[in-house]
């Protein structure tokens, strides 16, 4: 028998999305005998005790006979439990600073930390990732800015529609003046902005076109790999070449910064990949009014991302000449939707989603007792950092 735990989120503020939902443990409970799925209590997932009770979960509190434990964030220090094996997004395998101290626990405890971000196919596409709703979220709030903006229009905030589906009545109507959108990336956060744009009736050019012409109705651009970077001596660009050596292409979204209103970034971005721009590049031609930087990076991709704003007021304004962090809607400010856990805001339609690659590509290889994919995915084992992260020993000292 193997018996999984819904551990409680404990990071402040308490995530509301989970790893299984109620149908899903009712399904592995049905179709595999040999799984049972205990729910910690919670009073803030999207999911009540009573939806689990009533899909046949057993609802308690203490979690430390489960043989696996499935958050959503990372699990502070005092609630983890020795010698257990986790799966939660842990974000430290950048040697993110502020995570550390979570990392030293994980070792000193003797768990086994298999993290979502690194379950990866062969090709190095990730398996599990809520960036899809993370697209929906932050394009709908870089429109909604730009909006508050203009005032050229109006949209209700995400969270108050009860579903994905009611929140796309609310397009209905939507007139939105001839802006050019710039979307960066090809991943899960692209193909949810690129669906929110569709949804939204903005019309899809060619790079060239988009940058050389003008137009009477609101459009978009898509800029993947090829678009954004170019080897600094080849002129050229390979992705998987890229992909090991970042650090010797230059960025190619210059020009992009002269003929943009909105930019919705959703590149993944680490400390050796060039930036879209610099700070230095923004000047009096610099026509970006509204960033969405929905993969978060504090001075990363986009380097005036000052850091994390929250659900509840997700914009703030940068300062053209000081670059300081203002209030949002200024006339001399560029305004930065910067939110670290947007699919919060459609909790329930992001966690189905999640369960469903979970139980389709993680958890048999589980019951199997481990495959290649788990092994890339797992950066520590009972206390050892295993050997694919060997780069992480100092970091965990």
């Amino acid at each position: 028998m193997l018996t999984i735990g819904l551990i409680r989120e404990g990071k402040s503020p308490a995530d509301n999305r989970v790893a299984l939902t109620p149908a899903h443990c009712r399904f592995l409970h049905k179709n595999f005998p040999a799984i049972k799925v205990i729910a910690q209590h919670s009073d803030t997932r999207c999911y009540s005790d009573a939806e689990y009770r009533s899909a046949g979960v057993d609802v308690r509190d203490d979690m430390s006979g489960c043989d696996l434990l499935l958050g959503i964030k990372e699990v502070p220090e005092k609630m983890l439990i020795p010698g257990k094996t986790y799966l939660f997004f842990s974000h430290t395998k950048k040697l993110q600073p502020h995570n550390q101290q979570l990392f030293r626990a994980i070792l000193d405890k003797k768990i086994t930390l298999i993290d979502y971000e690194c379950l990866v196919h062969e090709d190095g596409q990730r398996v599990l990732g809520f960036g899809f709703f993370a697209g929906i979220v932050g394009a709908h709030n870089g429109i909604l800015a730009y909006g508050k903006r203009t005032g050229a229009y109006s949209l209700t905030r995400v969270h108050e529609s009860r579903d994905y589906r009611q929140l796309i009545r609310t397009y209905f109507g939507l007139k939105l003046p001839n802006i050019k959108i710039a979307v960066t990336g090809s991943g899960r956060v692209a193909h949810g902005v690129l669906e929110v744009m569709n949804l939204m009736g903005v019309t899809e050019v060619e790079p060239d076109e988009y940058l050389e012409r003008n137009f009477s109705y609101p459009v978009y651009v898509q800029l993947k790999g090829a678009d954004l970077y170019t080897h600094k001596q080849l002129k050229t660009y390979k992705r998987e070449h890229f992909h090991t050596h970042p650090e010797e292409y230059r960025s190619r979204f210059l020009p992009y910064i002269h003929s943009t209103d909105i930019l919705m970034n959703g590149v993944y971005w680490a400390e050796n990949v060039p930036r879209l721009f610099e700070s230095a590049d923004i000047s009096e031609t610099f026509s970006i009014d509204t960033i969405a930087d929905i993969t978060d990076d504090e001075h990363g991709s986009v380097p005036i991302n000052l850091g994390d704003q929250t659900i509840e007021d997700p914009v703030y304004g940068v300062d053209k000449t000081t670059k300081e962090k203002t209030a949002p809607y200024l006339p001399t400010s560029i305004d930065i939707m910067a939110v670290g856990n947007l699919p919060n805001e459609l909790p329930r339609d992001a966690s189905q989603y999640f369960g469903e690659q979970l139980i389709k590509f993680v958890l048999e290889d589980v019951m199997k007792g481990g495959s290649p994919l788990l092994d890339r995915a797992t950066i520590v084992k009972a206390g050892k950092i295993t050997e694919g992260y060997g780069y992480m020993e100092e970091y965990g000292r």
